[in-house]
């Protein structure tokens, strides 16, 4: 899932720290970007704005060492017959599948966007640009920011917007994103009014972040009177951030990941990842997290989902979510969404994990991510262009193909092999069993590589790409990461959190204080915060 510094998945820059930007994807083309020194100054204050739009605009670095990219022809073998149809069932609910996105486009969000460019000094342009779990995906440059402003209704409140009545449907206030209506271009009143607009590209992460929203909102409202107004927004938001870093490591991390590792990493400390950096120094994002490990949410996709009363039995498609957001359609042909698109989150969630039974629906109507493995489902195969920046082209061209996107992407930044990465570890003195030949060609219910021929079936086991390395583990996991996927994704999330402005990492004694005791806070414990702990707004619809 994980992505670059811009804001269309379609045009991506890998700036690595000590190489330069290496090069650009257009189209999902890999093609060579102008060289940028990999240090230096940026210069003084006044020349940051400047130079703003031609920075690079996120600082990636390597965890590993370089690798050989695999032949073209391979990778296009490969991609296809990743996206044949998508793998078996998972007991993790559906929701942490675009829980995952909306995790993803905060640690890339690329904050100078929302920044005016006089304000940026070169300390702060870096900072904006590095990955943290601070949600600026959410807040922005906050309200008091000229440019970030427009995000909120006051000085710390953010906005909602309202839906429209479709039949039998009314209005509801609060369960649409914002939207731009004031904006001279019909299209461009459909855009929400978000800091992140990869955020409307699906309407399952849309949804999510609109639950963001009206948690940070009911935060707000609960601070005690005693708190000064000047800082009723700073307050609020260190809560928000403290409780969402805590619900991905106890909540979301453990249902994807081996908790042994994230245990040894989140006890011990990192072994790999900028070790002995100092906590509040600014991160980077390793290549291989953003390029491979965190892109394992992409098998997780369904290709139909029990959406609401409206749309059950599957007809909510994986295309009618991109159709009915603006980034990835048009809302449908509205300007505002359609009441009858409204989420119903307890299809999505697992409310009986808060003790809520009120709220648990029937099992054929409760939707499981796919497993966790190397297959994705075939709608991934024919990508809608506006959700990767590119020209409309045709059906089963591998440009449109996110397994091909996502492989093209490894070799652009010559990303190390599985294998490279398990010796990697192993000089680092992390324990790893590497996967065996049998595994990485066969694998347990994946991808299937009978038209492979013999040499590019060797140079498979040989050169492993990453991300379908990380894959192959966890399909021989029963869908968990494992070995390298594992280590790479709790180092990257642990120094993520270390070197966020509010901080459990550095904050070690902090607990939560907005779930059933000081150790407990899961994603259904915010959202039914966020909804007043009331059915009707977990599932304004009804049924």
């Amino acid at each position: 899932m994980a992505g670059g510094g811009r804001v269309r998945h379609g045009t991506e820059s890998y700036y690595v720290v000590g190489e330069g930007l290496l090069s650009e994807s257009r189209g999902g083309r890999a093609t060579d970007a102008d060289p940028v020194e990999a240090s230096g100054s940026l210069g003084e204050a006044s020349m940051a704005a400047a130079r703003l739009a031609a920075a690079p605009p996120f600082h990636f670095s390597r965890m590993g060492p370089r690798g050989a990219a695999l032949a073209k022809p391979l990778l296009d073998k490969l991609a296809r017959a990743m996206t044949t149809a998508g793998g078996g069932a998972t007991g993790i609910p559906a929701g942490f599948t675009y829980l995952g996105q909306f995790i993803d486009h905060d640690l890339t969000f690329d904050k100078t966007k929302v920044m005016l460019g006089e304000e940026v000094t070169p300390a702060l342009l870096r900072q904006a640009r590095s990955p943290s779990l601070d949600l600026d995906s959410l807040y922005g440059a906050g309200p008091q920011n000229e440019r970030s402003a427009k995000f909120y209704a006051d000085d710390r409140h953010l906005k909602t917007g309202k839906t429209r009545a479709v039949d039998q449907d009314a209005a509801h206030d609060g369960f649409d994103l914002p939207r731009d209506r004031t904006a001279r271009r019909l299209a461009d009143r459909r855009l929400a009014l978000i800091p992140e607009p990869r955020n409307d590209e699906n309407l399952a992460v849309a949804q999510t972040h609109l639950a963001f929203i009206r948690f940070h909102n009911r935060v707000v409202d609960k601070l005690p009177a005693g708190v000064p107004a000047a800082q009723r927004f700073s307050r609020a938001r260190e809560k928000v951030v403290k409780h969402y870093q805590w619900m991905i490591r106890h909540d979301y991390l453990p249902r994807i990941c081996e908790p042994q590792v994230l245990d040894d990493v989140f006890d011990n400390g990192r072994k790999l990842f900028e070790v002995g950096a100092e906590p509040t120094a600014v991160p980077t994002m390793p290549v291989e997290f953003s390029v491979a490990a965190f892109r394992f949410g992409h098998s997780m996709i369904r290709s139909r989902y029990d959406w609401n009363r409206r749309f059950p039995d599957g007809e909510g498609t994986l295309g009618f979510l991109f159709t009915f957001s603006a980034g990835g359609g048009d809302l449908g042909g509205d300007l505002v969404l359609p009441s009858n698109w409204i989420c119903d989150f307890r299809r999505l969630y697992e409310f009986e994990e808060a003790g809520r039974d009120d709220l648990v629906v029937a099992r054929t109507e409760s939707n499981r991510a796919k497993r966790i493995d190397s297959l994705i489902v075939d709608p991934l195969q024919n990508l809608p262009p506006g959700t990767f920046g590119g020209p409309e082209v045709g059906f089963d061209d591998p440009t449109a193909n996110l397994a091909f996107r996502n492989l093209t992407r490894a070799t652009m930044v010559r990303l190390a092999s599985g294998q490279q990465m398990v010796a990697h570890l192993r000089d680092a003195g992390v324990r790893v069993r590497p996967l065996s030949r049998s595994q990485i060609l066969n694998g347990s219910g994946g991808a299937v590589l009978s038209d492979l021929t013999t040499a590019q079936r060797e140079a498979l086991v040989a050169r492993t790409p990453l991300w379908f390395y990380v894959l192959r583990e966890a399909e021989t996991n029963d869908g968990r990461l494992r070995g390298v996927g594992a280590r790479i994704l709790a180092e990257t999330f642990h120094r993520a959190m270390e070197g966020s402005e509010h901080s459990i990492v550095r904050d070690s004694t902090w607990r939560p204080t907005l779930g059933p005791d000081d150790t407990t806070f899961r994603m259904v414990h915010l959202l039914l915060f966020a909804a007043q702990n009331k059915k009707r707004m977990l599932n304004p619809l009804g049924g």
